[in-house]
């Protein structure tokens, strides 16, 4: 794992989030590392997980944490709460995770997909 700089650490970003959000993200952590290793790349405004690219993006909020994930496809889905295509064959989709038993099955396989992609 990277070590990650002064100006732009992974803690700060859960300062004013309330612990069930850490507990999520640690559980999205989990779930990544059984498929493999992964970097924690911590930006200002956010923290990327990286594989060799970019395969996700945790923004951290209050009560939940946003997470964006890379994909070949949009997906049908009512957790997706944003959806952006940013080339012919490639979506970033946004899901909000609030707390850890939501990262489920559902999302560990879009997470195995876009790990996969970053590959």
């Amino acid at each position: 794992m990277a070590t990650p700089s002064i100006e732009h650490a992974i803690d700060p970003h859960f300062d004013r989030s309330e612990p069930s959000v850490r507990a999520a993200y640690q559980q999205i952590l989990e779930a990544v590392r059984e498929l493999g290793p992964l970097t924690e790349d911590p930006k200002k405004t956010s923290i990327h997980l990286v594989r060799k690219t970019a395969f996700a993006g945790v923004a951290t909020r209050k009560t939940a944490l946003i997470l964006t994930l890379k994909s070949e496809t949009d997906l049908a889905s009512k957790r997706i709460i944003k959806r952006q295509q940013t080339s012919a064959n490639r979506w970033h989709l946004d899901v909000r995770v609030e707390s850890p038993d939501q990262v489920d099955r559902e999302l560990e396989g879009w997470l195995k997909k876009a790990y996969e992609l970053a590959g």
